[in-house]
């Protein structure tokens, strides 16, 4: 970390990036940027949010003055930050914010992430991220909670989470509000959204995939790849729309969550057309749920109410990267945690998805721009099938060419900056 005891000499970096802190005051945990009502997590466009001039008499001594190189970047609930340079190192908790951080081609500054997207994700582009047991440990859930000690160590730039994320979930009980501003101020400032889906705590903007998207590029000055990426993001929706069957035609998928357990009975119906990032590719391709509201905020079923409604497909939310390992996708691993269960029950071998081999990987819940491509792709496959080409689960993330809704070149191209 920067030398506080600088004296006379010019700002350092990580003053700067305190000073961008001190900006937002109050703002940090409140959500005051913008528009504080919730969104609805589907409008690509960002919430626009007014700046506000601040000259060296409005901060505190302490700040450093602002050159006309500064720049602000905005998001809820942080609010604006002022930054002198762009921010060269950053960590995340939730993955989806590094995929669009190596979207604007910052893959060298990522330090670490708590729930990282397996890297197999990203080979099909050509990035390499290390497997989560060789990351540092944002938190440890056996009993040490959050590692407050890791922030300091790794002296992130920039730690592009939300805020309100650390005290606002609960995980641990031992931490508190008080700590969340003790890193603002002592380590880095925060710059995230909890938008993979709505917490409890979360009463302001969710943003949708491509609004955070919008506002990190603002972060890390990088608008013509992250216009690059919303381009290509709408080609592959308009290839998707233009092709799907009928309204009537459309099967009706029944979402389980990963943690259910069919070996035991045990299912967690989720909403298809829910909020947040991590159920984008549903929405995007208009997938009705099978299971009525009541049974979705309801907690878990057993086989007798699944076959009561008796889903064309069943789809494992998360399973397609929470079998095997971080190196590959398991299509064994998957069929023996959830399929042969199913099959080998006497109610489950009864559903009609079961019996005509409609059991699926689903997405994994954290994407970015990058896996959420290849998630669409493969949700497609997955549901029509007579359209997309069929999803082999031997050889994901490897989809034949005449099978793929993207040009993996491109996506390489807009990383690399070669636009």
């Amino acid at each position: 970390m920067a030398d506080d005891d600088a004296g006379d000499e010019a700002p350092t970096r990580r003053d700067y990036l305190a000073y961008g802190g001190a900006v937002i005051g109050g703002c940090l945990l409140a959500g005051c940027a913008g528009d504080s009502s919730p969104g609805s997590g589907e409008t690509p466009e960002a919430t626009e949010t007014e700046s506000s001039t601040r000259t060296e008499s409005d901060t505190e001594t302490s700040a450093p003055t602002v050159t006309d190189t500064a720049y602000e970047a905005c998001i809820e609930p942080a609010g604006c930050i002022t930054f002198e340079e762009v921010p060269e190192t950053y960590l995340v908790y939730n993955g989806a914010w590094a995929d669009m951080a190596f979207a604007l081609g910052q893959r060298d500054g990522f330090l670490t992430a708590g729930n990282m997207i397996p890297g197999f994700f990203f080979e099909p582009f050509g990035l390499e991220v290390p497997p989560e047991d060789e990351l540092a440990a944002l938190a440890n859930w056996d009993g040490g909670g959050w590692s407050k000690e890791v922030f300091y160590e790794l002296d992130p730039d920039v730690v592009l989470m939300d805020p309100n994320y650390l005290h606002g979930t609960g995980w641990d009980d031992d931490w508190d509000e008080s700590d969340t501003e003790e890193i603002q101020e002592n380590a880095a400032p925060f710059f995230g959204n909890n938008c993979r889906r709505r917490r409890e705590f979360h009463d302001y903007e969710l943003y949708s995939l491509y609004g955070a998207f919008d506002r990190l590029a603002d972060l890390f000055q990088e608008r013509e790849r992250y216009e690059a990426f919303a381009e290509l993001h709408e080609e592959v929706q308009r290839k998707v729309r233009s092709r799907l069957p009928p309204e009537r035609e459309r099967p009706e998928i029944g979402l389980i969550n990963g943690g259910s357990e069919p070996a035991k009975g045990k299912f967690y119906p989720l909403n298809t057309q829910d909020e947040g990032y991590e159920t984008k590719p549903y929405r995007d391709l208009d997938v009705a749920s099978a299971f009525p509201q009541e049974m979705e905020d309801g907690g878990t079923i057993d086989y007798e109410t699944l076959l009561d409604v008796d889903p064309d497909i069943i789809v494992v939310h998360w399973g397609i990267g929470t079998t095997g390992d971080t190196s590959s996708f398991s299509a064994t691993a998957f069929r023996e945690q959830y399929v042969t269960p199913m099959e080998e029950d006497g109610v489950g071998s009864q559903l009609t998805a079961v019996q005509e081999g409609n059991v699926y990987p689903g997405a994994y819940g954290e994407q970015g721009p990058i896996v959420n491509l290849l998630q669409t792709e493969m949700k497609a496959q997955q549901l029509y099938p007579g359209e997309f080409g069929a999803f082999d689960p031997e050889q994901f993330p490897e989809v034949p060419e005449e099978n793929q809704l993207f040009d993996r070149g491109r996506v390489r191209d807009i990383i690399a900056g070669d636009l």
